[in-house]
């Protein structure tokens, strides 16, 4: 199961598609978003849908609850007592990740079987190496630089928000209370699905990580054609689009891009996205695409702006395309810093590109050695980690 956006889901196609070659069925639990279902639905797995559509939680179409964050906090808990554990009925094994699935473990020890919590990308994960993302309601102090002592305050905002409800619903079910909601999660031995090349979990650190590489969902889909025309009609052009990203603080964005690019000499392919980005006039440089197959598109332009997150680094860093990551929260400015240590891009400063700024960037994006760095990064990303991940799971469930 996962609750969250694209980049939360789409692995879990990609875990799903493995198990199933092995021999395995799969059952997986996502929001009821259109573009998730369809997405799921290709994987011959048994789908069940649970919470709010994300889209527009996100987007802001769905109406606050009177209680806020906690509200929203205890109502996705109860969907784990409750959907997430209907699904699990019959199944041999739980796996979790996604936003905070604080009743899933709980779920597993109801029905007797094997958690397991699976992160995406290190940052995440508590580590003397990084920094935690402030939890809404519950900023971290600003003069405190000590990794663990800041890791530890993180706990304590989950416990804040998840603990009450997690242990009404465990009282419920005749199961003792927990203390460390947040480590109760995640377990002393998570997995990292991610790339080691491009996200390396760095050592030492206290917990038992297990890196079983990317899950990638292998798309097969051809571009459209009116698609292919374009990229058919001149040079390769720079790809700009933020995925699942609203890109509110930033509503200027599509003119920005289309000058930026423009000033390099190069021609734009914006995708839509959730920001829903469009073309600024009718001059034929531009052209929009909705969803479509970035597996195979990658590798046909000069470079990808994006928002950094797990799904589309990995995915641009599989195709060879040097990146220009604008970071937005989380775990994005840390994908913008390692596409830029790795030399396969550039890190912008910061969430609101002007002209200038992303200008900037492209000039590093686009230059000959970038180019080269990236093909070079590309060869190196292993395309296994699903089928680690999918025997792993087999192995557990006996």
């Amino acid at each position: 199961m996962s609750y969250g956006s694209r980049g939360d889901i789409e692995p879990l196609a990609g875990l799903a598609v493995a198990l199933r070659r092995l021999g395995a069925e799969a059952r997986v639990c996502a929001p009821p978003d259109t573009e998730f279902a369809e997405l799921l639905a290709g994987t011959g797995a048994e789908t069940v849908p649970f919470g709010w559509p994300v889209r527009a939680l996100v987007r802001g179409e769905v109406p606050h609850a009177p209680g806020g964050v906690p509200q929203r906090a205890a109502e996705l808990v109860a969907e784990h007592f409750s959907t997430i554990a209907r699904a699990a009925e019959g199944c041999d094994v739980l796996l979790a990740t996604g936003a905070m699935p604080t009743g899933c473990r709980s779920v597993a020890e109801m029905l007797g079987i094997p958690y397991v919590y699976a992160a995406f990308q290190p940052v995440t994960l508590p580590s003397p190496h990084y920094t935690p993302a402030a939890r809404p309601g519950h900023p971290l102090p600003p003069d405190e630089t000590d990794n663990r002592v800041l890791w530890e305050l993180d706990a304590e905002s989950v416990n804040a928000l998840y603990g009450p409800p997690l242990n009404t619903h465990r009282a419920a079910h005749g199961l003792p209370p927990v203390d460390r909601v947040r480590d109760h999660v995640f377990t002393d031995r998570p997995w990292l699905a991610a790339d080691p090349v491009l996200s390396p979990w760095e050592l030492p650190a206290d917990l038992q990580v297990v890196q079983t590489g990317a899950w990638i969902h292998h798309d097969e889909r051809p571009l459209p054609p009116e698609l292919v025309e374009f990229l058919d009609a001149g040079t390769p052009p720079v790809y700009v689009g933020f995925g699942s990203m609203p890109m509110l603080g930033a509503q200027d964005i599509a003119r920005v891009a289309v000058e930026a690019v423009r000033s390099q000499g190069r021609r734009v392919l914006m995708a839509r996205g959730w920001a829903d980005l469009d073309v600024i006039d009718t001059d034929g440089d531009c052209f929009v695409v909705g969803e479509v197959n970035q597996q195979a598109l990658f590798g046909r332009v000069a470079a990808v702006v994006h928002h950094g997150g797990a799904g589309t680094t990995t995915t641009a860093a599989r195709a060879g395309a040097p990146q220009v990551i604008v970071p937005q929260f989380v775990d994005q400015p840390y994908f913008a810093a390692r596409i830029a240590q790795l030399g396969a891009g550039a890190a912008h400063d910061g969430p609101t590109p002007t002209v200038d700024s992303l200008t900037t960037a492209l000039r590093t994006a686009l230059a000959p050695e970038t180019s080269a760095r990236a093909k070079a990064v590309a060869a190196l990303i292993p395309t296994d980690g699903a089928t680690v991940a999918a025997n792993m799971l087999i192995a557990a469930s006996r």
